[in-house]
């Protein structure tokens, strides 16, 4: 016996072609632009500045255009979850593997729990700007092993939430998840 699916309301594409029925419409494209989001300054660790692209603590994962001041560093760390960084400008690189510097054009995916220490050369001569999508949470160490915090979406959005109502500022146009659904604001 075959199944068929007849829909009660047939979606086209712009050409007007029938839409799969596995297909879902969308009424409008779900986009930010970097360039209407305040860059809020040392607001994961010193000289490191981010534009919130997308926070979703429900689906445990933020997006952030990350702007790294010379110098920059983050405490030795592991992430539960996969990390993605697409390196646009500058170079960094982990300290248990400065062999291999991340530079303008590079692409790193990370598994989740390895264990290692983020660092932005003090001799760049230029702040080092990369695309970062991370999934799960951050777990911070200090130098004696002890815990010093733990980044995830929700303390990031905390963070941004906390500096908007500080400065005064209007809703930042970042895309969040949620029971609500996806929006912008």
């Amino acid at each position: 016996m075959t199944a068929t699916v007849s829909p009660t309301k047939t979606h086209k594409t712009l050409a007007g072609a029938p839409l799969p029925v596995a297909a879902l419409p969308q009424g409008e494209l779900v986009t930010v632009n970097v360039n209407q989001i305040p860059l809020f300054k040392d607001i994961v660790a010193p000289g490191v500045h981010i534009h919130p692209l997308r926070l979703d603590p429900e689906r445990g994962e933020f997006v952030v255009l990350a702007r790294l001041a010379p110098g920059a560093t983050l405490p030795i760390h592991y992430h539960t979850g996969v990390v993605q960084v697409w390196t646009i400008q500058g170079r960094w690189y982990y300290r248990e593997y400065s062999d291999q510097p991340q530079v303008a054009g590079s692409y790193l995916y990370e598994l989740g729990g390895s264990v290692h220490t983020f660092y932005c050369p003090e001799d760049n001569t230029e702040d080092t700007i990369g695309l970062a999508w991370i999934e799960g949470a951050a777990i911070n160490f200090n130098e004696d092993g002890t815990l010093h915090s733990v980044m995830d979406a929700t303390s990031i959005q905390h963070s941004v939430e906390k500096a908007v109502a500080a400065q005064g500022l209007e809703p930042v146009p970042y895309i969040r998840g949620g029971a609500a659904g996806v929006n912008r604001y």
